[in-house]
């Protein structure tokens, strides 16, 4: 099992056998979760693309053209600063 220390700072270096697994990077975010039992769960917050898919649907909602997005974008945009 891998190990680390925490330092006077309260750093700790993520062992390289798990950057490699989790597959981190620099700047990558890291999620700590406190379990019942006193574990903490690691978890990193990288995302796939994949996953965003269908996030903004609302039931109903007609989908929109890339130039039905451009047009309300740019109405608000023009709503937003126009007393500027």
């Amino acid at each position: 099992m891998p190990t680390a220390t925490l330092t006077s700072k309260g750093q700790v270096t993520i062992p390289k056998k798990i950057r490699d697994k989790l597959n981190l990077k620099p700047g990558d975010k890291i999620n700590f979760d406190i379990e019942a039992e006193g574990d903490v769960k690691m978890s990193t917050s990288k995302k796939s693309i994949l996953e965003a898919a269908g996030k903004l649907h609302r039931p109903g909602q007609k989908p929109l053209s890339q130039e039905e997005m451009d047009e309300k974008l740019a109405e608000y945009v023009r709503d937003k600063f126009k007393s500027q």
